[in-house]
């Protein structure tokens, strides 16, 4: 039998086929040794190969085949540095939620999402959430991020779970696709999917006064068929976004801004740092880049690992590029 991954636990995956029929599986003991270096062998959006188990009196499938990923993000795991995770397969949009200041998303985790999503082929969307919470230094703050990122291509959102704008512009962006949210616990991933498909229910918790951080209400990637046509995995929060398995000389191609450039400059292996003559850095001090993305590329070019694990408590926000410049 084969079917959709709609629900990863680690251990059990909730498996519906075509016929909407959704069993309970587990991998066969020969697939966890394939040399995989994820935490986890499958995850949700994979399409897969199962049989029934019969050695039993309950109906359990066992995982047998995966079928080849049009494509996948995937994050460092955080506890073994040395795997990875990946968050979802097979998607077609990806929807980063950014919060301003309930919970603070950092330009950092930002870019390293984005980079990701580039260097996988997955198109990315940002949508900024809670703009029914904004006070006038907010509302700055997010339009000047939503400048930085227009200008370089990416859509960009403004939606309210709560008062219900920009719902439908992200419904019409979902129709017929499959598509991910994610981003920190408490930007209201949950929250937002309700606002899409009320019948859904979705827990949700409040932001911590304390930290201004989120709480993990979704513990499991999970995907889920809307009413309107579309299919939404819904992820738990992630703190930070390590970046994969990236060469330094390939880091500047999955920054669009950058990589329309790449050509002018005077060697072609420019890492646009101290080489003379680079386009890259004439673009900057011109202020045709942001300072930001070229902080964000910076510490990815270094390798910054320490970082990608604590973002969310740094200081890391941008009042202006001129903060940046000094």
């Amino acid at each position: 039998m084969t079917g959709l991954v709609y629900k990863s636990t680690g251990s059990f995956y909730s498996v519906k086929t075509e016929d909407h029929q959704v069993f309970e599986c587990r991998i066969k003991g020969k697939f966890r040794m394939k040399g995989i270096k994820s935490t986890n062998p499958i995850a949700v959006g994979d399409v897969v190969d199962f049989e029934i188990d019969e050695s039993t009196d309950e109906v359990i499938g066992q995982i047998h085949h995966i079928h080849d990923r049009k494509n996948y993000i995937v994050r460092k795991s955080v506890n073994l540095s040395k795997q990875t995770h990946i968050i979802a397969s097979n998607i077609d949009v990806v929807f980063l939620l950014v919060t301003i200041n309930n919970p603070p998303t950092t330009t950092s985790f930002i870019d390293r999402f984005l980079v990701t999503a580039e260097a996988y082929g997955i198109e990315a969307v940002l949508v900024f959430n809670k703009i029914d919470t904004f006070d006038d230094a907010m509302l700055d703050e997010q339009l000047y991020l939503q400048h930085i990122y227009s200008e370089i291509g990416y859509r960009c959102l403004r939606v309210s779970a709560i008062n219900g704008k920009g719902i439908q512009a992200l419904k019409d962006l979902m129709v017929g696709k499959v598509s991910m949210f994610s981003g920190h616990s408490g930007v209201g991933k949950s929250t937002l999917v309700n606002a899409l498909e009320p019948n859904l229910n979705l827990k949700t918790k409040q932001i911590s006064e304390q930290s201004k951080q989120g709480q993990h209400t979704t513990t499991f990637a999970e995907m889920y068929d809307l009413s309107f046509g579309a299919k939404i995995i819904d992820t738990p929060g992630i703190k930070g976004f390590g970046i994969v398995d990236m060469e330094p000389s390939e880091v500047s191609d999955y920054f669009p801004e950058f990589f329309r450039l790449k050509e002018d400059c005077k060697f072609n292996n420019c890492l646009h740092k101290d080489e003379p003559h680079c386009a890259v850095k004439k673009a900057l001090e011109e202020d045709k880049i942001a300072w930001s993305r070229y902080n964000s590329y910076l510490k990815i070019l270094e390798g910054d690992e320490e970082h990608y694990r604590t973002d969310i408590y740094n200081d890391d926000r941008i009042a202006s590029d001129e903060s940046r410049k000094s």
